[in-house]
């Protein structure tokens, strides 16, 4: 889709610089200078967030991949087909359905990285049972063939869901960390997946918005959400372990920065 289609697809909708800018997650600052065609090439991440927020319908429901079987469709696909993908390429199967997930970006990686650290750290040196896991990393969520995810981050505390080639059943706490080219799966989509399959505690780190949203499933189900000062409890382990945002704060307003003076 091009720079003129998404125009044109934007003015069909009746959506306002805001808006994308609220439903895509990409900065309000960079909408408005793409669409004024003030920034003449946008970085790809941001292309893709667009595209996905105003491809048509049909185009998000209908059409196969160009990977896919022709005798298939969306929401027929099965842990066959996911096995069968390219081994360079990562995918995403849920409910039947295939995601490609890009490759993260460097902020992304940051992020999951230095959670995953903390949290390996502190079972590590409580000699804990539990085990963190950093993506890439199957999780067969249902026990079933039609869905596999690969959370960010995720911490399996009942071993015998290990199996040699994934997880299987879901893991105690998984964080997803948001890119605008997931941002919708992640807050609709896989939260209901993720409560559905018994997940205890979802964490939605938002790098853009500059806030995390903490499920703890066996409590409320409203979220308590968080900005990125001082540190987040991990209720899984009774508040605690608490993850440090501290260098995390540092690297989103860093990435936000320069990604705003690109822009420029």
């Amino acid at each position: 889709m091009t720079i003129e289609e998404m125009k044109k697809r934007k003015t069909e909708l009746g959506y306002t610089n805001a808006m994308i800018a609220e439903l895509s997650g990409v900065p309000l600052g960079t909408v408005q200078k793409i669409f004024s065609g003030e920034t003449v090439s946008p970085r790809y991440d941001t292309l893709i967030a667009l595209q996905n927020l105003l491809r048509k319908r049909s185009e998000v429901h209908d059409s196969a991949p160009y990977y896919a079987s022709s005798a298939k469709k969306q929401g027929e696909y099965t842990l066959d087909d996911y096995y069968a993908l390219p081994e360079d390429q990562r995918f995403e199967l849920i409910d039947g359905w295939l995601y490609e997930m890009l490759a993260p970006v460097p902020l992304h990686q940051r992020i999951a990285g230095e959670i995953h650290r903390q949290i390996a750290n502190y079972i590590l040196d409580h000699d804990g049972d539990c085990i963190p896991f950093i993506s890439p990393i199957d999780v067969q969520l249902d026990c079933d063939n039609k869905t596999m995810v690969q959370p960010d981050v995720a911490i399996l505390c009942k071993r015998d869901k290990m199996t040699k080639k994934n997880l299987y059943g879901a893991p105690d706490f998984i964080l997803e960390v948001i890119s605008p080219s997931t941002r919708r799966k992640d807050y609709t989509k896989k939260l209901q997946k993720y409560i559905d399959a018994g997940v205890r505690e979802y964490w939605i780190l938002d790098p853009y918005a500059k806030r995390i949203l903490v499920y703890f499933f066996e409590g409320d189900f409203y979220p308590v959400i968080y900005g990125l000062d001082g540190s987040v409890p991990v209720s899984i382990y009774d508040g605690k372990l608490e993850i440090s945002m501290k260098h995390i704060k540092r690297w989103v307003e860093e990435t936000l920065e320069a990604e705003e003076k690109n822009a420029e």
